[in-house]
């Protein structure tokens, strides 16, 4: 049986008969990722890209130790060819995101600049990466020996409220879409609604972003939770027919960090079949303000495997868009790392089977990427979604801007 079709079928069965091709060692650690992709789900170099090189990249050289570019030896800046290599990076989600301050303005523009550089950027080094837009496109990639690149957009601000914009974002490849980013959107709440002083605008999600969430059932995109607030998880999840993701979050219980994922939602994750990916951005790892270590990771992802179950949890680093990572979880090159610490559990940590390392490296994100392919098929006779949002509900700020009301 052939590696992409063991994918596929471990992708849609959620089996891991790929155990059975490894050895079985006591501890098999990062030899797993020779077998499955190690699926990153959050990386935002494509906002360095721009705001480094302006998105010029037709001279910009990735395949070098970008560490020794005085301009990329930055303090968000962990990410180049070599190191993605040797972090056996199988599949990466680039991220095209747009700041807050884009909302009601050019938001959509500034989001499309951003997937026309992610496209340019794979496309520029077709020996080590490859565009995908589905799970079978990232086991193809992997059986080729490279790196599957998707496209996410990372905010709702980024579709200005249209479901058209949604609709175009997919067919231009985006294949995730986070609902908020810092800000809330007119139809749904960021988590610092959540955070000291914080007030939610909406409470939640209002009808018009559950349509959001029903739009992108249909369309394909998994519905992306990292950013927003507690009651908007609980109100997507509820409104979803396919299972969610969280691209790039940490368990509550152990940071208390508005960004985290509390027990009752990674509760309902369990419930919705769907993934919290874990982030290595320090303040989301620790409470004290410290830099975090490989042992703050490797807490998250146990406690997260313990309340929402091994299928269930994931890697989201979001190298590139946060400035202090772990120590021994330093870029790109040391997810390996993660792996091997896995496999020597210490007293009362979780022992970590070939089976369940996979399915962290990425089966587990391949089966709810194919579930979400699934629902889109099912939904596929049903009409685009016409709805606007009400018009009581678009800010003054917004309609100021807009020559359609």
């Amino acid at each position: 049986m052939g590696m992409l079709t063991v994918i596929t079928l471990v992708a849609v069965l959620v089996e891991s008969t790929l155990a059975a091709r490894l050895p079985r060692q006591a501890n098999p650690g990062s030899s797993v990722l020779d077998l499955v992709p190690l699926i990153d789900g959050h990386n935002d170099l494509p906002w360095n890209l721009r705001s480094l090189e302006k998105n010029q990249i037709n001279d910009f050289d990735f395949n070098r130790d970008l560490t020794q570019d005085p301009r990329w030896n930055c303090t968000s800046c962990f990410t180049d060819l070599p190191r993605l290599r040797k972090g056996k990076v199988g599949a990466q989600f680039w991220v095209a995101y747009v700041p807050c301050s884009s909302q009601y303005k050019d938001a959509v523009e500034m989001t499309m600049q951003q997937v026309d550089v992610i496209k340019r950027f794979v496309d520029m080094y077709p020996k080590d990466m490859q565009l995908v837009y589905t799970a079978d496109g990232i086991g193809e990639a992997f059986a080729a020996g490279k790196i599957g690149s998707l496209i996410a957009v990372e905010g709702g601000h980024s579709i200005d409220s249209s479901l058209g914009i949604l609709r175009v974002y997919q067919e231009l490849g985006v294949r995730y879409l986070t609902l908020t980013h810092t800000c809330n959107t007119p139809w749904a709440d960021a988590s610092p609604v959540d955070g000291e002083g914080g007030t939610p605008e909406h409470n939640g999600l209002t009808e018009f972003g559950k349509t959001v969430v029903r739009e992108l059932n249909r369309l394909g995109i998994m519905v992306d939770l990292a950013h927003v607030s507690h009651q908007t998880m609980i109100d997507a999840i509820n409104a979803s027919v396919a299972p969610v993701i969280f691209s790039h979050s940490s368990a509550y219980a152990i940071c208390q960090h508005h960004r985290n994922v509390r027990d009752d939602v990674l509760k309902m994750v369990t419930q919705n079949g769907g993934i919290v990916m874990v982030n290595f951005y320090s303040a989301y790892l620790r409470n004290d303000g410290a830099r975090g270590t490989i042992e703050d990771v490797v807490a998250h992802i146990n406690y997260i495997r313990n309340v929402a179950g091994v299928d269930h949890v994931g890697i989201g680093s979001d190298f590139d868009g946060v400035s202090m990572v772990p120590e021994g979880v330093d870029d790109v090159s040391k997810f390996p790392a993660i792996f091997d610490r896995l496999a020597q559990p210490k007293d009362g940590e979780p022992e970590w089977s070939s089976d369940d390392l996979m399915k962290l490296a990425g089966l587990n994100l391949l089966r709810v990427f194919s579930k979400v392919e699934q629902v889109h098929l099912s939904l596929t006779a049903n009409q685009p979604i016409e709805d606007l949002i009400p018009t009581n509900e678009i800010p003054n700020d917004a309609k100021a801007c807009r020559t359609d009301l």
